[in-house]
């Protein structure tokens, strides 16, 4: 207990300088915090994906469609429990600024797929009759101020034209991790569109996403799938959708590893600079420690002076950087929400930063603790004065 009262009592002795560590910290913490954050928030669709969802698409390239009549031949194979269809609509609300997903998909079993997208039964049922009706996220509905009823048109950029829809309901998450800036309407609308503008577009689907019986045939159903269109005029590629989800990010996995590093880098700068205050201080208490030999205290005596003060200083600032991580990533998100439209800080991302800090804590005591057990009482004696 006098141990401790000592090392809270010898944090304080400079306040200038702990404080400024405290706050180096402080930031060090904070910006390791987010950009762990900006991480997870790229895997947010990954670790949300569903072992029981397989996704199909042409086999060529995302881009290159699917005939429609490909739903019958899938339901048919063994595991496929149920089948849904969309396209990537690539719409404009109003300005190019304004982007969010949208899709055009087959209503009533996409919801039935999705059972995280919760939407009441009264609003499903008149998107499900509104030929031109269309449901979105709750976030995306607050952020334009759109309601049940509100008519919306969207430009098309893949789809030219103009588009008007209503909205027929809003959705919301089944919990934290669902994306709640989605806007999707029926794939019925844009097919009986196109055929008038575009015939030869019509009857063409953009994916397919499928539910299988148990997660544990999910590869064989896949299998069985590809194999089915091998040799057609359009074959396909189908995989789970954490694996679908995941070669969206290895198009940006330089930036993944780049934001990773630079993650450390900070940890490593504070490091340096947390070591250089710990030096310091041990250097101004040489004349101490030899007192505290003389009086008989031992090697561990003195070294747990200078890890515990070490220690206490980077877990305060540890403290205040998580403290301020969570409004922090609060105000990050929502002015980045249809980049990362899931953008929360985990568990694992708190351990890292106390397991960071407390790493810092003790790599900045070893020198400084090393330097003052071995100086020899004479020689510490004589600093004193």
């Amino acid at each position: 207990m006098y141990l401790l009262n000592l090392i809270f009592r010898n944090i304080f002795r400079h306040k200038l300088r702990t404080g400024l560590t405290i706050l180096g910290i402080t930031i060090a913490i904070l910006s390791f915090g987010l950009l762990r954050t900006v991480i997870d928030a790229f895997y947010a669709g990954v670790e949300a994906s569903s072992s029981t969802r397989l996704v199909t698409r042409n086999a060529i390239s995302l881009i290159f469609p699917l005939p429609v009549s490909h739903k019958d031949k899938i339901r048919q194979i063994a595991g496929v429990q149920l089948v849904s269809w969309g396209n990537w609509f690539g719409g404009v609300y109003i300005d190019e600024k304004n982007f969010f997903p949208n899709f055009a998909v087959d209503p009533k079993s996409y919801l039935e797929l999705y059972p995280e997208f919760v939407l009441p039964e009264d609003q499903k049922a008149a998107f499900f009759r509104d030929r031109k009706g269309f449901v979105a996220g709750r976030k995306l509905a607050a952020k334009y101020g759109w309601k049940p009823g509100d008519t919306v048109t969207l430009r098309g950029t893949i789809f030219p034209g103009q588009w008007d829809m209503v909205m027929r309901g809003i959705y919301k998450g089944r919990d934290h991790t669902v994306d709640e800036s989605q806007f999707f309407f029926q794939w019925a609308y844009l097919n009986e569109s196109i055929k008038k503008s575009a015939p030869l577009r019509s009857e063409q689907v953009g994916f397919y996403m499928i539910g299988v019986t148990n997660p544990s045939i999910a590869a064989d159903v896949a299998a069985n799938i590809d194999k089915a269109f091998k040799n057609s005029i359009a074959e396909t590629l189908t995989e789970t959708e954490k694996a679908f989800q995941m070669s969206w990010i290895t198009m940006s996995e330089a930036i993944v590893i780049a934001i990773r590093l630079v993650s450390f880098v900070v940890i490593f700068i504070i490091m340096a600079v947390m070591a250089n205050t710990m030096a310091m201080t041990a250097r101004e208490r040489i004349g101490e420690y030899a007192v505290f030999k003389t009086l008989g205290f031992g090697r561990w005596h003195i070294a747990g002076l200078i890890f515990g003060e070490s220690l206490l200083i980077s877990l305060i600032g540890c403290a205040c950087g998580i403290a301020l991580t969570f409004p922090a990533a609060k105000a990050f998100g929502a002015e980045l929400s249809i980049f990362f439209p899931v953008f929360l800080v985990s568990d694992e991302t708190i351990i890292m930063d106390i397991s960071a800090a407390i790493v810092v804590g003790l790599i900045a005591g070893i020198f400084p603790t090393w330097r003052s057990i071995r100086i020899r009482i004479a020689d510490g004696l004589r600093r004193i004065g």
